[in-house]
């Protein structure tokens, strides 16, 4: 019975565009962390990032009526928090996985205190149509059985991932940027050495890593939900870590734990009538992040200057 109820969920497809939606959810932060972290600071601040994101993402678009200025503000609102971690890690020098832990809880906190004041905790009404991130069908594509709706039948927040993703596989690994990128994660006094502005690189990398990952809390809150309820991540930034870690610091490989992982989290809601306990089910996801990390990852080797602080010749 368990069998026959897992094979035809595996082949319909509305688990592999659920898989792809949420794959892409979890690419955003993933890809972000992997440029930060090639320029040498430790991101594990997703999490929180993305709870600010998509806050803001929901706020602004109750405020304007807008859902695309609602994307901005989740946006800016991501990039704000990773400008605190780059300032606090790049300027300061403290330790960068305390400095990101401390966005997650500020952001949990943050975003509950403000859901209590305005909404007693009850969680922001649900967005009509009109203030949710469009879902988009490419006709006739969108009508080739299996194919169709997995691919084609997508959140417009989906192809803009697909996107970034190939121009930052791009852009680090066939450019100079990325080049002078990668110098500075791994040596970055020979980069300094050589004429680039070690800080400047590694501000712009974090930050962008926020700014995507107030994109993810936006489609979060504004795509797949369309609302926003208290700490409605539920460990998405986390899982985004893991991803990255899988996908040994590329965007590419990035991708393809995403989609894993993506994998999970379509399943085990499709997997309850098979009469597993709701709770395993849920849990999931979780499962597969350790099972990935600890069997088939194994070890893996960041850039050398990984969190380290860097102090020029002058300091």
């Amino acid at each position: 019975m368990f069998f026959q109820v897992l094979w035809q969920v595996l082949i319909s497809s509305d688990l592999w565009q659920a898989a792809l939606q949420f794959g892409a959810l979890l690419l955003l932060p993933a890809i972000g962390g992997v440029i930060s972290e090639r320029s040498g600071v430790v991101n594990i601040a997703m999490e929180g990032m993305m709870l600010i994101g998509a806050y803001a993402g929901v706020m602004t678009t109750v405020a304007t009526n807008n859902v695309w200025i609602g994307v901005i503000g989740a946006i800016i609102a991501g990039g704000l928090m990773a400008l605190l971690h780059a300032i606090v890690s790049i300027n300061f020098k403290a330790n960068q996985i305390v400095s990101g832990m401390a966005i997650n809880i500020g952001g949990l906190g943050l975003t509950n205190f403000l859901l209590t004041v305005q909404t007693q905790g009850n969680g922001i009404q649900a967005l009509s149509q009109a203030n949710r991130l469009p879902g988009l069908q490419w006709a006739p594509l969108s009508n080739i059985p299996f194919i169709g709706p997995v691919l084609f039948q997508q959140n417009i927040i989906f192809y803009v991932a697909l996107v970034v993703l190939i121009a930052l596989q791009f852009l680090l690994f066939r450019t100079n940027i990325g080049l002078r990128v990668r110098a500075v994660g791994e040596h970055p006094l020979a980069a300094d050495t050589a004429g680039v502005n070690v800080r400047l690189v590694r501000y712009v990398c974090v930050v962008g890593s926020g700014l995507l990952s107030g994109l993810a809390g936006a489609f979060l809150s504004l795509g797949v939900v369309g609302s926003f309820n208290e700490n409605m991540t539920s460990g998405t930034g986390y899982i985004a870590l893991a991803a990255m870690i899988f996908g040994k610091y590329s965007p590419v490989g990035a991708a393809i734990a995403c989609l894993i992982f993506g994998l999970g989290e379509a399943l085990s809601p499709r997997l309850q009538s098979t009469g597993l306990s709701t709770n395993l089910l849920s849990a999931l996801p979780y499962v597969l992040t350790l099972v990935a990390l600890v069997g088939l990852v194994g070890r893996t080797t960041p850039p050398a200057a990984d969190g380290v602080p860097y102090e020029s010749a002058s300091e």
